[in-house]
Formats: C-alpha cells, sequence, structure tokens
C-alpha cells in the first residue's frame, strides 16, 4: 500500500472510532442542540414580536422574526459543538491513549482526522435537530434544491473550519476542563455579528467589528440561500475564503501543536 492509501484507511479506523463514541453516548449530540434550541425559543418567544416588528414594520411580527433568527442560531450550534471537539481531544491528549496510538504502525495524521470527520458529523446532527425545531414552531424557508444544496455545503465548510480551529484548541488546553472554556468566543461570536439583529443596527464601533469578523458573512450566505433570494457574491465569496482560512489555520496549528506533543 502506498502512504496515501495506508492514512485513509488508519483515518477511517479513526472515525468509526469517533462514531462508536457518538453512538454510545447520544446525549453528547443532543446537549450540543440543546443550548441552541433553548436560545431558538427564548429570542423568538419573548423578543419575538418587538424584534419583528423592528425588522419588517408594523406589520411584521414572530414569524418574521423566525425567518430572520435561524441561521444565526445555525452557526451558534457550529459554535457550540466546537466545545465538544475540544474536550474530545484534550481528553485523548490528557488519558495517554494517544501515546499507545504512537506506538502502532498507524498514520499519524490518523487520529486527528477522525475526529474532525467524527465531530462533522456530530454537529451536523445536532444542527439537524435544532432546525427540525426550528420548522416545529413555524419556520418555512424558502430555499429550492439548488439553495438547499448551498445551505448544507455553507454548514459544512464552516464546520469543517471551527473543527480543525477547535481541535488545535484542545492539543493546546493542558485538561479537559480547560478545553471547555477556550472555543467559549466561537458561540459568543454570533451574537456579535448578523446572526441576532441586523449589523446596521449596532453602535458604530461594534458595527465595524460585526461587519468583518467571521460570522457575519457565513450567516448572510446561508440567510440569503435559505429565503431564497440573491446572494450577494463578495459576501458568499467571503464567507467561503473565511471558512477555509479558519480550516488551514486550525490544520496548521494543530499539526505543529501534535508533532511538538
Amino acid at each position: 500500500m502506498t502512504a496515501t492509501t495506508l492514512a485513509v484507511r488508519d483515518s477511517a479506523t479513526m472515525l468509526r472510532r469517533s462514531l462508536k463514541h457518538i453512538r454510545r453516548y447520544p446525549e453528547m449530540t443532543l446537549m450540543l442542540a440543546g443550548m441552541p434550541v433553548v436560545f431558538l425559543l427564548l429570542f423568538v418567544y419573548v423578543f419575538g414580536n418587538t424584534l419583528g416588528t423592528g425588522l419588517g414594520g408594523a406589520g411584521a411580527g414572530r414569524a418574521e422574526y423566525l425567518a430572520y433568527l435561524v441561521p444565526g442560531i445555525l452557526l451558534t450550534t457550529v459554535g457550540a459543538a466546537g466545545t465538544g471537539t475540544s474536550v474530545a481531544v484534550a481528553t485523548d491528549m490528557t488519558e495517554g491513549i494517544v501515546a499507545r496510538f504512537r506506538t502502532m504502525a498507524i498514520a499519524r495524521v490518523s487520529i486527528l482526522t477522525g475526529h474532525v470527520v467524527g465531530s462533522l458529523i456530530q454537529t451536523m446532527l445536532a444542527v439537524a435537530i435544532v432546525l427540525a425545531v426550528a420548522l416545529a414552531i413555524g419556520y418555512r424557508p424558502q430555499a429550492g434544491p439548488i439553495g438547499w444544496l448551498g445551505v448544507i455545503g455553507m454548514a459544512v465548510l464552516a464546520t469543517f473550519g471551527i473543527t480543525w480551529l477547535c481541535v488545535a484548541l484542545g492539543l493546546t488546553a493542558r485538561s479537559p476542563e480547560t478545553a471547555s472554556n477556550t472555543p467559549t468566543p466561537l458561540f459568543v461570536l454570533p451574537f456579535l455579528g448578523s446572526g441576532f439583529v441586523p449589523t446596521a443596527t449596532l453602535p458604530a464601533g461594534l458595527r465595524q467589528f460585526a461587519e468583518h469578523q467571521p460570522f457575519t458573512p457565513i450567516t448572510e450566505t446561508m440567510r440569503g440561500l435559505l429565503d431564497g433570494t440573491a446572494v450577494n457574491g463578495g459576501t458568499a465569496g467571503a464567507a467561503v475564503g473565511w471558512s477555509l482560512g479558519i480550516a488551514l489555520v486550525g490544520y496548521v496549528w494543530a499539526k505543529r501543536r501534535y508533532n511538538r506533543t
């Protein structure tokens, strides 16, 4: 076998390990979806009428705000899921299992790849749960088949980038407890962008940050696709660029940290 074939085979083995963990502990996936669902219900049923009127005028209300909110909530789910990835990596690094893996004839990259792909699948399951709750309370997206493919592609790409970054954060953390805190900014960033309110309504300094942080173009791209409206090419390009850039930074950081450990 070639080195590439061995790496793919070993990565598939590590992915099966991750998937078994997900299957044995389904409550982890439910927990990752739990907080975004709470925020979804809170913002829609407590603030929805007021914020919906602010968005669409006197005739608008909870339904209009729900349509605006869902993309931000989905990205909040992606950010929250990064905590589980970081903790899983830190647990492996501190409990000695990685030291045992290094004594075996397996590709070194497969350990990290297994975590990334497994976490990607788990995050998509959590996103599906949150979307199902949104549909149950009245969310009606207007996306067609191509739009849905774009939404799924954008969600997977953003999750891929954030997952690699969280793998690096997990490798950097000294303990699983520390790893549970370091990805917190990824959960907060959608709140400081266009996920919950338009950036034009924010104070000047915060508005500039919101307009140039990575979650805003990703949110706007997903919102346009879900609404069935035209997506600005520059916004979509920025969303893809941010996602790929975060993935590259996370991969390089994780690889260097793993080789150094």
